[in-house]
Order: structure tokens, then sequence, then C-alpha cells
């Protein structure tokens, strides 16, 4: 499935909760669905800048995709990576550069955000992207 169609998936999903207690509800339960980083991974090369949780983010790249695999330290920044990596993994990467990211403003998620987790969720998007720059690159 390619981006453009699971961002629109994540905004039908979010579309049937009436408040926000039950969205930030469903950001946590998909972080406990979160396919856990392997050990090996959570390193300090791996954490994320900017996040006021620790976050790590592995990128591999197979049979020209780039794959993410994440966990955090905190249940609520786990659902948001975990958001991220259902759009972002499995991607080539010249498609993760061009991606839009408004579906996160469309599902009202920022907005919903303390001002240090939107920081956090900019920062995650970046170094998705910065991933997925550096296997173009590679290419």
């Amino acid at each position: 499935m390619d981006i453009k169609n699971i961002q629109e998936e994540i905004i039908d999903e979010f579309s049937m909760f009436d408040d926000w207690d039950e969205r930030y509800q469903y950001v946590i339960d998909l972080g406990k669905s979160l396919p856990l980083v392997d050990e090996q991974y959570k390193t300090d090369d791996n954490i994320i800048k900017g996040c006021q949780s620790r976050v790590w983010l592995h990128a591999e790249q197979k049979d020209g995709n780039v794959v993410f695999t994440a966990d955090s330290d905190a249940i609520l920044t786990k659902g948001i990576i975990a958001i991220l990596i259902r759009v972002f993994s499995n991607q080539r990467p010249a498609d993760i550069l061009e991606a839009d990211t408004a579906f996160i403003d469309e599902i009202g998620l920022k907005e919903h955000l303390s001002p240090t987790r939107a920081n956090g969720l900019v920062s995650m998007i970046k170094q998705i992207k910065m991933y997925a720059l550096a296997f173009q690159a590679k290419n």
C-alpha cells in the first residue's frame, strides 16, 4: 500500500472517535502493538534528538524499501512513532522524501500534544526523512 492510502486509512480510523480522550487511548494502543526494535539498536546513535522522551529509530533497506523499527520509553510517544512507522516503513526512499505529512494535522495530533511532544513529532519525521535521504544517496 502506498503512503497516501495508509495516511487516508489513519485519518478514517481517527475520525471514528468522538473526543480526544478516545484518540489518545487509540494512540497508546497503537504503541502497544509496535514491533519492538532489536535491543542491539537501542543505542545513543539511534536516539532521536529533540524528543522529550527517549525514542530509538532504526532503519535498514530491504528490496529497495526502507524498513523502520522503533521503541520509546514513553507510552504515548511509542504510539506516535508507531503511526509514523506504519506510514513510512516498507516504502521507497524517494516516496518517503516526497510524502506530505498533512495527515498529522488532519487527525489533529499535533495540536493536541504538548509543545515538547509536538517538537518531538517533528524530530521523528525529520529523522525518518534523513534515513530515506541517506538510502537514496547510497543507491
